[in-house]
């Protein structure tokens, strides 16, 4: 049709405003009133959910200009396909956009679906749009379809045989499934362009063409269409897009254009009679209920023979996965005189000769009723345990709509017109309720944990919260990735606990406002909250920082989380206030930019942080010596510094080995992993370390660039007698033979404090483990820990250390030999220690080449050992045979 026509066609609609239906696109868009849903898009660590994003009808205009010859908009029922296909028209049609089209043939598939027999298109076109089509345009249109726009609303809506067979000539006769599978398919009207809609659930996307999800209204487009259905009284447009936003239950729905109808409708009549708002699904979805029964005047037990056959309806399109009846099976649920008076419950999807076929207006009200009409119907029927299995899969809301109605103050609207509920059935879903949420808390499947929050938070009632969440509940598990609506639930649920012990929220990729926003309250009663690989904006970390200044947190993960030198000082602007002890801040694209925060956090922000993990993050020199003056401040109380891999050198450790002597570090443990130490450096530590004011006991020095050479002045700090180091790690650094002997020979001391030493990697050779046995066998040795994996010295090598174990003078409990070559010619000697070591608790084994005939003797030796805890085989020469062997001892880890 033409422009002068497609005006008058675009607003012309056979839909009512009702309840359930929304206001119909005339209605919206004459009057104004059209607040555009967005498009869903991707987004990256750094934007909220509605940010940068497209209104639907302007993402379907881009994809059309971007050359697209066909564009599925998908996206639920209510989400704004309809609406804003009707606007992109009448912006065709007014001249504003799309003017590379001449014609725009716009089809609702809830019409097209009651055509029968065959015609062609082109006898469809001048059917279809007679009276909008100048004399000879379909011809024109059929033979050069370049200009032409097709528009298909509710596709899914079509009823299609399952393989139709497409059509490829326009005049010649086919059903209106084949001419659309034609389409579809890409043998009909090349060059021609498209646009359908579809919901998800259906989708059938043309397979050459773009694909626009509806996302619905963010925040800003719901609170515009809030203001516009109460225009008139701005009042009530504040209340009800405040309470809609913070209500409990209602977020993620909100998004749907077709729901902020339908709340709106029900808030303006409760605010009209100054009742209370509803505060979750069940209680809206009764008053709407409610509100579609008195509109029919019906008495009790109309009105209940009228719910008994929704529910039997709605239960029937449940199971069997069929959104429509037919009028035959519509008598048969029990409707008689109801069926002329049911347009606020039901629509018409076609009305064929054979007679109509109706489905329900909304999935959600469809679900109400089988739950209301389950508790209210006094036929015979399964228990709920029974009902819900077999509708597993297939309804969303069924349980949760039951655990709503299942308490008095939710279903209270209902039985002033139904009556009171069958007790028998309350009573026996409240059993299954219960039952069942105690048993999915007790395991670790979050989706089950999340099922059984939204169950909570349905029934309002805070002592089945603390009955069912109960001390066998693990609620540590991580909740990552939530929903809105997950959100709400747990937040429901922790409030009403007053508390939990761990948040964890992993690897939440698109953390946003809305999100951050809801969790508040739990995050302010969180003892510990983990959000280890998540992504937010910085919005969020604003909500974030918010909910933690002055909150209950000890302990707070943003580890690889890519927070970002501004997003990090927002979260500090929170950590001023706060109870932490524990900050982790690995990998998070942190720069020397962030040091002053971090400084000024120490100093005066937090002085209560013990321990802070800012491993992997370019914090150079500078940010290291930041931090070092804030260290010697009198307020910082920091015990616990992990600066592993920070690309720092030895000017900046010299800062930190000063602050550690400086008589106000409170410092017990430094982790320098893989930076660039050196000889410098380690020889500033090592003159702290015999300082009497440095308190340092763990001290990390893995892959730091330490030669032979630094070990001289470290061997002194050992020998001091006021060195208080208890832990030390050189793993991987060149420390050769000559290096090694020179710490033994200060670990020799008498009172030396070091009980960890870690040689992992530092090319040690035999004569290096021999100085080290007898060390460990000459009982001046506190040793409890001995890494020295990753050194070739064999089976000769290692056998020094087991004579050690073996010794009643030594005190290891922990013992890793990892790749050092042992073969199965050390098994004897290893047994044998084993057996007769007081105090060995964990043998590190792996990565060497032991072979099946070990398997039995180093088995039995770990039987036979008290203390052993645990001896591990990873990756050995081993094969499938002996893995039932080693099955059979609970110690052995292969």
């Amino acid at each position: 049709m033409d422009k002068d026509a497609a005006l008058p066609h675009s607003l012309r609609s056979k839909v009512t405003s009702t309840l359930l239906g929304g206001e119909p696109p005339r209605s919206v868009i004459s009057n104004n009133k059209y607040i555009s849903p967005l498009a869903a898009a991707a987004h990256g660590p750094d934007s909220d959910a509605d940010a940068g994003r497209l209104a639907l009808d302007a993402a379907v205009h881009a994809a059309l200009s971007a050359g697209a010859g066909a564009v599925t908009l998908v996206g639920p029922e209510g989400s704004g396909k309809t609406t804003a296909l009707e606007q992109l028209l009448v912006g065709w049609a007014e001249g504003r956009h799309l003017q590379d089209f001449s014609f725009v043939f716009h089809f609702r598939f809830r019409e097209l679906s009651s055509l029968d027999g065959t015609l062609s298109l082109e006898t469809l076109l001048l059917r279809h749009h007679h009276g909008r089509l100048a004399p000879g345009s379909a011809a024109r249109v059929l033979q050069n379809p370049e200009g032409a726009l097709f528009v298909f609303d509710d596709l899914d809506r079509l009823e299609r045989t399952s393989d139709p067979s497409a059509a490829s000539d326009p005049r010649q006769p086919a059903s209106v499934s084949g001419w659309v599978a034609g389409l579809l398919r890409g043998s009909l009207l090349k060059g021609a362009a498209f646009v359908a809609t579809t919901r998800e659930a259906e989708s059938r996307p043309f397979p050459s063409g773009a694909v626009v999800r509806a996302a619905g209204f963010a925040r800003p487009q719901r609170e515009a269409y809030v203001t516009g259905f109460f225009l008139h009284d701005p009042a009530a447009a504040a209340r009800a897009t405040a309470h809609m936003e913070r209500t409990l239950g209602f977020y993620d729905f909100c998004a749907s254009p077709g729901f902020c109808w339908t709340v709106c409708s029900v808030y303006g009549s409760l605010m009209d009679a100054g009742a209370e708002l509803p505060e979750t699904l069940t209680q809206l979805y009764a008053q709407v209920l409610v509100r579609l029964i008195r509109a029919l005047r019906l008495s009790e037990a109309r009105a209940r023979a009228l719910v008994s056959a929704l529910g039997e309806m709605a239960s029937r399109c449940l199971v069997g996965r069929d959104s429509g009846c037919t009028e035959e099976e519509m008598d048969s649920f029990g409707f008689g005189t109801f069926l002329a008076s049911v347009d606020g419950f039901l629509r018409v999807d076609a009305d064929r000769s054979d007679g109509r076929v109706f489905s329900f207006r909304s999935r959600l009200v469809q679900e109400f009723l089988s739950a209301a009409a389950f508790l209210w119907d006094s036929a015979p029927s399964e228990g709920a345990q029974e009902m819900l299995a077999k509708l597993e899969g297939r309804a969303e809301f069924l349980d949760v709509f039951l655990a709503g109605l299942s308490e008095p103050r939710q279903r209270r609207p209902l039985e002033a017109l139904l009556g009171a509920p069958d007790p028998d059935r309350v009573a026996g879903f409240d059993r299954w309720f219960r039952s069942s949420s105690r048993e999915a808390l007790k395991g670790c499947d979050k989706d089950r944990h999340l099922r059984c929050f939204h169950l909570l938070l349905q029934a309002q009632n805070q002592s089945s919260v603390r009955e069912v969440v109960d001390d066998a509940a693990r609620l540590g598990v991580s909740y990552g990735g939530p929903s809105l609506r997950d959100c709400a639930a747990l937040n429901y649920v922790v409030t009403r606990l007053g508390g939990m012990q761990r948040l964890v929220l992993y690897n939440t990729r698109n953390l946003t406002e809305a999100h951050a926003e809801t969790l508040a309250p739990t995050m302010r009663l969180a003892r510990e909250i983990n959000l280890n690989s998540s992504c937010f904006s910085p919005a969020a970390a604003r909500r974030l920082s918010s909910a933690l200044s002055g909150g209950l947190a000890e302990e707070l993960d943003l580890s690889q989380s890519r927070v970002g030198d501004e997003k990090f000082n927002i979260f500090c602007a929170g950590l001023r206030n706060c109870k932490l002890r524990t900050l982790k801040i690995r990998s998070c694209a942190l720069t020397e930019a962030s040091a002053g925060a971090l400084a000024s956090l120490l100093t005066s922000g937090a002085p209560q942080l013990c321990v802070l993990e800012v491993g992997y993050n370019k914090l150079g020199d500078r940010g290291l010596m930041e931090l070092c003056r804030a260290l010697q401040g009198p307020l910082c109380k920091l015990q616990e510094l992990l600066l592993d891999s920070c690309d720092l050198t030895a000017a900046s450790v010299e800062a930190l080995a000063a602050a550690l002597c400086s008589g106000h570090s409170a410092l017990r443990r430094v982790d320098l992993t893989r930076n660039a130490v050196g000889e410098r450096g380690l020889a500033a530590l090592s003159r702290s370390l015999q300082n009497p004011l440095c308190e340092l006991q763990s001290l990390s020095l893995s892959d730091c660039e330490l030669t032979s050479s630094c070990c001289l002045g470290l061997s002194e700090a050992l020998a001091s007698q006021r060195c208080r180091l208890r832990q030390l790690d050189l793993s991987v650094n060149d420390l050769h033979q000559e290096g090694a002997l020179l710490l033994c020979r200060a670990l020799r001391r008498p009172g030396c404090p070091v009980e960890k030493l870690s040689l992992a990697r530092c090319r040690l050779t035999p004569p290096v483990l021999q100085e080290l046995s007898s060390l460990l066998r000459g009982g001046c040795s506190g040793l409890t820990a001995l890494s020295v994996g990753l050194n070739a010295v064999g089976d000769r090598g290692v056998k020094h250390l087991w004579d050690a174990v073996a010794h009643p003078s030594c005190l290891l409990e922990e013992l890793d030999v990892e790749m050092t070559g042992l073969t199965d010619a050390c098994v004897q000697d290893l047994c044998g220690a084993v057996r007769a070591s007081r105090t060995l608790r964990r043998l590190e084994l792996r990565n060497n080449a032991l072979t099946d005939a070990a398997v039995p003797a180093l088995v039995l030796a770990a039987r036979d050992s008290e203390r052993l805890l645990e001896m591990s085989l990873r990756y050995n020469d081993f094969s499938e045979d002996v893995f039932h062997e080693m099955d059979e001892c609970q110690k052995i880890r292969y």
